[in-house]
This record gives C-alpha cells, sequence and structure tokens, in this order.
C-alpha cells in the first residue's frame, strides 16, 4: 500500500460535529461503566459516591471547557494534549505528554479485552476473570482483528462508531431505568454512608477519584482528533457536548445501584458489577443482557480509541518530534505505523497483566496514572495562555477561573494517584524515550537540552527504583 507523509487531511476523510460528538463518546462509554457499581461500592456508600462524582465532573467539566478554549485560541496545534504541552514546556515534556497519553489509551485498550473475556468467563470458566492464558489469547486475536478494521481508512472506521455509539449508549439507558423500577429507598437510605470496614470518609472519596480518571479518559478524543474537523469550532462543541451527556450516565449508573443491594454486596459482585445489580432487579437474564451489551459498548470504545492512540503518534511525527517513521499514513489516511505500534504495545501489555495480582485493577490504574501529567500540562498550558499580558480576550477573567480550577483539579488527581503509581509510570516513560533520542539524531541535533537531562535524569531514576522494588518484592503489580 503507497503511503505518504503530511498532515493534509482529504476532504473527503473531513467529519462533522456528530461524528466528534460521536467519537468523545464512544470513546468514554466503554467498559468501565460496566464495572462502576462495584467499584464504588467496595469504596464508598451514596454520599461518598455524591461527593466524588460532584468533584469529578466538575473538574472534568473545566478540562474539557479547556479544550474548548484552546481549539479556537490555538487552531493550529493539532492532536490537542501533545501540542499544548509541547509549545508550553518544550520538546521533551511535550513528548513524554504525548507517550504517557499513548500509553493511557493503550492501557485502556487492555482493560476492554480483559472485560470482554473476564464476562465470557461467567459462562466459560476457562477464561476466568481475564487472567488466563485463554483470555490472552483471544483478547490478542481480538486486538490483531481490530487493527485489520482501523486500516481500511478513519472515514469507514468513524462510520462504524457512529452506529456503535448508539447501539452501545441504549443498553445504559435500559440499565438505568429497570434499576429505578426496581428502586428500593429502604435499601438506598442503609446505604448513604459505608461503615465496618470502610476506610475514613476523605479516603473513601480519594479512592474513586482514579475510577472517575478512568472512565472520563476520551473527553479529549475530538481535540486529538482535530485535524479531521470540517469547522475548528466543531472540536470544543462536541467535547463539551459529549462530557455533559456522558458525565449524567456514569453518575447515574452509580447512584442508582445503591437502591437495589446492600453496599456489600455490589461491592462482592464480580465484573461487570451491573450484570449482578440488574440480575437482582430485572431477572436472571440480566446478565445476558448486560454481557452482550458489554461485548458492543467496549468493541466500539476499542475502535474510537485506537484512533485516538494512533493519531497521537502520527502527529507528533509530523511535527517532527517522533521518528520520521511514524509520520506515515496510508491511502485512506490511516497513520498505520502509529497504529502497528499501538497494537504491538497493546500485545505486551495483555501479556504483563496475566501476571498482576489483579488483572483488572492493574490495567485501570496504569490507565488513570498514565493519563494525569498530561491532563496536567494542558491545564497548566491554558492557564499561561490566560496570564500572557499580551493575550486579550473576550470574558478572560472566567476563562482563566475555568483554567485554575481544572489545572488545581489535575493536581489533585495526581496526588490521588500516589507516589507508587507515578514511579511505575516512568517504567514507560524512561525505555520509550529511545525514539525522542532517535528523533533528535534524524534532525543532527543534540538530544538533550540541560533542563531535558535533569527531566530524563528524574525518569531513569524512577525506573530504575521500581525494577529494584519489583525485584525486591515492596512493589507489586
Amino acid at each position: 500500500m503507497t503511503e505518504a507523509t503530511g498532515t493534509t487531511v482529504p476532504t473527503s476523510s473531513k467529519v462533522g460535529v456528530f461524528s466528534l460528538t460521536a467519537l468523545v463518546v464512544g470513546s468514554m462509554i466503554g467498559g468501565g461503566v460496566y464495572s462502576l457499581p462495584g467499584r464504588f461500592a467496595s469504596q464508598t456508600g451514596v454520599v461518598g459516591s455524591v461527593i466524588a462524582w460532584a468533584v469529578a465532573c466538575t473538574g472534568m467539566l473545566m478540562l474539557a471547557l479547556v479544550f474548548q478554549f484552546l481549539a479556537v485560541a490555538r487552531p493550529k496545534l493539532d492532536s490537542g494534549l501533545y501540542a499544548y504541552a509541547k509549545h508550553g514546556f518544550g520538546d521533551y515534556v511535550g513528548f513524554l505528554s504525548a507517550i504517557g497519553y499513548w500509553a493511557s489509551l493503550c492501557a485502556s485498550l487492555v482493560t476492554f479485552w480483559i472485560l470482554i473475556t473476564s464476562t465470557l468467563g461467567l459462562a466459560f470458566p476457562a477464561f476466568g476473570e481475564g487472567d488466563t492464558v485463554p483470555s490472552l489469547l483471544l483478547g490478542s486475536a481480538g486486538l490483531w482483528l481490530c487493527d485489520l478494521l482501523v486500516r481500511r481508512g478513519v472515514g469507514k472506521a468513524a462510520d462504524l462508531n457512529r452506529f456503535v455509539t448508539v447501539a452501545k449508549v441504549l443498553p445504559v439507558i435500559v440499565f438505568i431505568v429497570l434499576v429505578l423500577f426496581a428502586f428500593d429507598p429502604e435499601v438506598f437510605r442503609a446505604n448513604l454512608l459505608a461503615v465496618g470496614d470502610a476506610a475514613p470518609f476523605p479516603e473513601q472519596v480519594r479512592a474513586t477519584m482514579l475510577s472517575t480518571v478512568f472512565v472520563f479518559l476520551g473527553v479529549e478524543a475530538a481535540s486529538v482528533f482535530s485535524r479531521h474537523a470540517r469547522r475548528r469550532e466543531d472540536v470544543g462543541r462536541a467535547t463539551v457536548l459529549g462530557f455533559v451527556g456522558v458525565a449524567a450516565v456514569f453518575a447515574s449508573v452509580t447512584i442508582v445501584s445503591y437502591g437495589v443491594l446492600p453496599r456489600e454486596e455490589i461491592a462482592a459482585l464480580p465484573q461487570p458489577s451491573m450484570a449482578g445489580v440488574l440480575g437482582s432487579a430485572a431477572g436472571p437474564w440480566a446478565g445476558v443482557f448486560v454481557s452482550v451489551a458489554l461485548c458492543v459498548s467496549v468493541l466500539g470504545a476499542y475502535l474510537a480509541l485506537v484512533l485516538t492512540a494512533s493519531e497521537t503518534l502520527y502527529a507528533a511525527a509530523a511535527d517532527g518530534d517522533m521518528p520520521r517513521f511514524l509520520a506515515k499514513v496510508s491511502r485512506r489516511d490511516v497513520p498505520t505505523r502509529g497504529l502497528a505500534l499501538t497494537s504491538v504495545f497493546v500485545q505486551v501489555l495483555l501479556l504483563v497483566a496475566l501476571f498482576a495480582q489483579n488483572t483488572l485493577d492493574f490495567a485501570i490504574e496504569g490507565t488513570a496514572t498514565l493519563a494525569l501529567i498530561p491532563f496536567f500540562l494542558v491545564a497548566a498550558y491554558a492557564l499561561m495562555v490566560l496570564l500572557d499580558r499580551r493575550a486579550r480576550m473576550p470574558r478572560q477573567g472566567r476563562l482563566l477561573a475555568v483554567a485554575v480550577i481544572a489545572t488545581a483539579y489535575a493536581v489533585g488527581l495526581v496526588f490521588a494517584a500516589g507516589f507508587t503509581q507515578l514511579l511505575l509510570s516512568c517504567v514507560v516513560f524512561a525505555p520509550a524515550t529511545i525514539l525522542f533520542a532517535m528523533t533528535r539524531r534524524e534532525q543532527h541535533r543534540r538530544t538533550f537540552t540541560p533542563f531535558e537531562w535533569a527531566v530524563f535524569s528524574v525518569v531513569v531514576v524512577a525506573a530504575v527504583a521500581v525494577a529494584v522494588g519489583l525485584a525486591a518484592g515492596w512493589l507489586t503489580l
């Protein structure tokens, strides 16, 4: 297949606000929503969940508004997360942002195959909880089939994604409606506060925050896909529209579940916990319904996220910040080299996850942690733009408040993730820096500036500390 280098997108591949919104919704509504009842109930009760969602929705809405603002204020910067970090904080930090974001998408893709195989494990014990060799083989086959589908073209994939997005939103709405019919106010009242062996209340809320980051990953999809937008304004509109609708669905799924079963029983349900909740509310058929819906939902989200991941690598390479071999697109406008690298890395993560103590938690927490630094850098860049004395724009005071809140929220998430999770992310950053060095060599430039040497040294020390910790046993996957 003939390939070309460049950022020009054929008019036939341009997409409108509806397709961009579908990409946002399709990226956000995946397997994560089906695990929300159990993950929240294992940490907190109704009050803690409401507070966690209020904080998360406020923070992520501010981030969505930041993406909307930057899409208009910096229209020449495509592939938002990477480009904003680079222009705000330098080449190497921008590179790390691109790698962190891309790796978080890859980790999220791993959770999808784990959820599919663990769902099949309810009927076929050989698949276990997504942590067996048959699960690895099925997930591997699935990821390479999706790779072949995406290679057929971005336009075709976007068309399919619109259909799948509708197909996977409807079952979640059906879940909410059926659970509301079985809603028991007394059960809900008993679940208001977590009791027994629950952690202190602030810790309960903190422990749920990474789950919200995981399910909200994808809010930036329209920004990453911006070079395909017919109009630049559509990027911001799609981001906000997609976020508001999906946030309402996520919070509803979590809260209504507390009116069906005691918190301890919800927490003990096997994943996907939505199946157990709906089974209690509507009967045994619900397990089959949720299982089928989950597979459709996950496959749809996989398609949207694998497009986003490949696009991130392509945009960085097209800007000269990754090796030239990644700046290749096919005649069908697919970044095939980035797609291949994405599929290979997902394959590696699937193999590593097989040896984790809790396969699903390993993938979810890794996804959330790797996304935190890129989100923080985007918010901080918006803050820099708005604080620039040369910047004069309408509603600047309100936009500045949005950027401050988004930045503070991102910082809070970094602390919520914990030091250990941040250390683990450096295991990805350190070897990936080889790509940065390759790029600088292609351009006949020195590899690092003094500041970049300092950042790289911190990354390497952290990666070595993780290797030592894993070998000594005081760190586990």
